[in-house]
């Protein structure tokens, strides 16, 4: 009776003594149904430590988001590779042990150009980023160094990686493009002036994949033979030159050859004109990055002011024999990395070592690394086994670590750096946003005709969103450069003077 009685009392007492804690209707969930606490920042050690495999909010939103598609990549659909090699160009020892950079070698390379939000199937006119990913079959394994055309992304955390693109791609309404959609997530990602800036100028439309530079866009970690770490930052740069499609050349192109950037490629490589890039570097010293405005290891940021060292240079000589065999079975993933090269701490990348190898695992299965395109040109050794497709002879009964029958000594100069840490487990945002003043150096950088193009492409995109993504983009331009936002607010029919009132708000 006693127990009925306080069963009772406890039903009667809870919706009372419970009320604040009962979930609102619509709040944000997981896919088990419990509420999300944060969902625009990763669990962090630290204000500066990495991302922690804990946080299962971003765990589950990135593993959904990597099985949208079968079998066409979610992002980077549209792409073509070639074939080449890389030759290193100065003794960098003192800074990295990886042997890809030892003078005298040669490492064979694949690189995967690709346009990132359409289709496999699209036009290479529309305007996106353009995917510059390289494959290094060193002597050491294979090393992955996946980047994009332009210095930075629109976003500092991989958390919010699933949304952006959902952004970009069509309404999953009328799946039409729709960049009011666009623009309405973007008015609360203030840190992506830069790179829309990028976008949304001539450099959103590149001639060919001759006549582009490519980055690494995130910041990696060198470590030499003494277990010294520096940061740095790849940057490929064209022998060819960089060269922009105009707006008024775009439908031209397209109305010739929708592959036109696929065309120039085969055929230079068919015709003997190999082309080439030459690749830097920029290096930071690790106590040098608290003396920044900005956050040196955020991906919305460039590096002003560093020098760049050359260290080797790429040539792609060959293409390839099987399209879907090499081009669309290759699986990049910046955690393919070797001894010497080591992952920085920055969010976003933290997030893709996790969701491009998992995307890769889906896409093409369990066994995808050893398909003759993803081999490395060393063997491997470990006791991974079975699953779909497993092509490998193994005939041991040792597939376990350690043992005495079959030992597989581990290498020591492989540990990874240590990092030292302080504070506590966290969900915040980055110290030093800093989201407007590269976007108008950037801006000012350009030339009297590629600003005039920059404003109609972006004014002309802006004219149709929502009127208050209309007038917080036009003030993200405006504190960027006035003259950027009073121009592209002009040409999107928005009050000047409001958007300068709203700018005057922003803090930098």
């Amino acid at each position: 009776m006693y127990l009925k009685n306080a069963i009772a009392c406890a039903i009667l007492i809870a919706p009372s003594l419970f009320s604040s804690q009962i979930m609102a209707a619509n709040v944000l969930t997981r896919d088990n149904g419990a509420p999300v606490g944060d969902n625009q920042n990763s669990q962090t050690a630290g204000a500066n430590g990495p991302t922690l495999l804990q946080d299962v909010q971003l765990i589950q939103k990135l593993q959904r988001f990597d099985r949208e598609r079968i079998p066409e990549r979610v992002v980077h659909a549209r792409g073509t590779g070639a074939h080449g090699v890389f030759t290193p160009s100065a003794d960098i020892s003192n800074l990295t042990m990886a042997q890809v950079f030892k003078p005298g070698t040669q490492t064979p390379v694949f690189v995967r150009f690709s346009s990132v939000v359409h289709g496999n199937h699209s036009p290479e006119t529309l305007r996106d980023p353009r995917g510059f990913a390289t494959k290094f079959y060193t002597q050491e394994g294979n090393w992955d160094l996946v980047g994009n055309n332009f210095p930075t992304f629109f976003i500092r955390d991989a958390i919010k990686f699933p949304d952006m693109v959902h952004a970009f791609k069509p309404s999953p309404k009328t799946n039409l493009g729709d960049m009011s959609r666009t623009f309405d997530f973007f008015q609360h990602i203030p840190e992506a002036t830069r790179t829309l800036t990028e976008l949304l100028s001539n450099n959103g439309t590149p001639v060919s994949y001759r006549f582009m530079d490519g980055n690494g866009v995130h910041a990696y970690k060198f470590v030499n033979a003494q277990g010294q770490v520096h940061y740095v930052k790849f940057h490929w740069k064209s022998l060819q030159g960089t060269k922009n499609l105009t707006p008024k050349e775009v439908p031209v192109v397209q109305g010739q050859d929708f592959s036109h950037m696929t065309t120039d490629l085969v055929n230079s490589i068919n015709r003997g004109e190999y082309p080439k890039w030459d690749l830097y570097i920029q290096v930071l010293n690790p106590e040098d990055l608290a003396k920044f405005d900005f956050n040196p290891l955020d991906a919305t940021k460039i590096w002003p002011n560093i020098p760049e060292h050359k260290i080797g240079q790429m040539v792609l000589n060959k293409n390839v024999e099987n399209f879907f065999q090499e081009t669309e079975q290759v699986a990049m993933a910046p955690s393919n990395i070797v001894p010497g090269i080591e992952p920085s701490e920055d969010r976003l990348l933290q997030g893709r070592l996790f969701s491009y190898a998992d995307t890769q695992m889906y896409r093409i299965g369990a066994n995808g690394l050893s398909l003759p395109i993803n081999r490395p040109v060393v063997k491997t050794n470990n006791g991974n086994q079975d699953g779909a497709m497993n092509i490998n002879q193994t005939t041991s009964d040792v597939n376990y670590e350690p043992s005495a029958r079959q030992p597989r000594p581990q290498a020591a100069y492989a540990r990874y750096s240590q990092l030292p840490l302080s504070g506590t487990t966290q969900q915040a945002k980055i110290q030093k946003e800093q989201n407007f003043k590269q976007a108008g150096e950037l801006y000012r950088s350009f030339s009297v005709a590629d600003r005039k193009d920059l404003i109609q492409n972006f004014g002309g995109a802006l004219a149709g969103a929502d009127e208050q993504a209309k007038y917080k983009i036009a003030s993200f331009l405006y504190k960027a450069d006035p003259e950027y936002g009073t121009g592209v607010a002009k040409v999107a029919k928005a009050d000047v003077n409001r958007v300068k009132a709203m700018a005057a708000q922003l803090e930098d």
